[in-house]
């Protein structure tokens, strides 16, 4: 990196615009912080989850995603139900530059209430709104607070460029602009 990791994480979202919108301090009165820690970046979710229920008597199929496991709602706070899981997605867009990959992990304050958070890395050259997996794995309704931190995104810089980016492979999930579910 050359620089400090937070200097080179506000650096990359200013001058290759990274992430946007960008928070350049750390965000936490009364809050789930979010914003730029030591290391990396801590992420926000939006306000609109993809819930799952069995109302419909769907099964979950990777392979072959039935929309009508889910409920969408949109809403300042989600209550996932016990043992049950919810799809988001992130307040900021991504722009990965094609030297760097990404790992994202929870949330301590969340992992502490039984609630985890799951994020693929981004790869090099990915670009768009991620979608967050979040599971509830308590037996009691979990809350979850839109426009506050759920998860820390760290950033690992290469000294060469890969040889096949995201972006050149074409990548299913290239651009998303929503949450979007599995598919092949």
């Amino acid at each position: 990196m050359g620089l400090k990791p937070d200097h080179w994480i506000r650096k990359m979202a200013t001058e290759e615009r990274m992430i946007e919108p960008f928070v350049d301090n750390q965000v936490s009165d009364q809050v789930i912080s979010y914003g730029v820690s030591s290391y990396g970046y801590d992420i926000r979710v939006a306000d609109e989850f993809k819930v799952f229920t069995n109302v419909f008597g769907a099964t979950v199929d990777p392979k072959n995603f039935d929309p009508k496991s889910m409920v969408d709602i949109q809403a300042d706070v989600c209550i996932i139900p016990p043992n049950s899981f919810a799809l988001a997605r992130t307040v900021e867009y991504f722009r990965i530059p094609r030297k760097v990959l990404t790992v994202c992990l929870g949330k301590s304050t969340y992992a502490r209430c039984g609630i985890i958070i799951n994020v693929t890395p981004f790869e090099p050259e990915w670009e768009g709104f991620v979608t967050l997996e979040i599971s509830n794995t308590t037996p009691l309704p979990a809350k979850i607070y839109a426009n506050e931190g759920i998860a820390q995104v760290l950033f690992f810089e290469a000294d060469d460029e890969c040889e096949i980016s995201y972006a050149d492979k074409k990548g299913k999930y290239q651009k998303q602009k929503t949450i979007v579910l599995p598919k092949l």
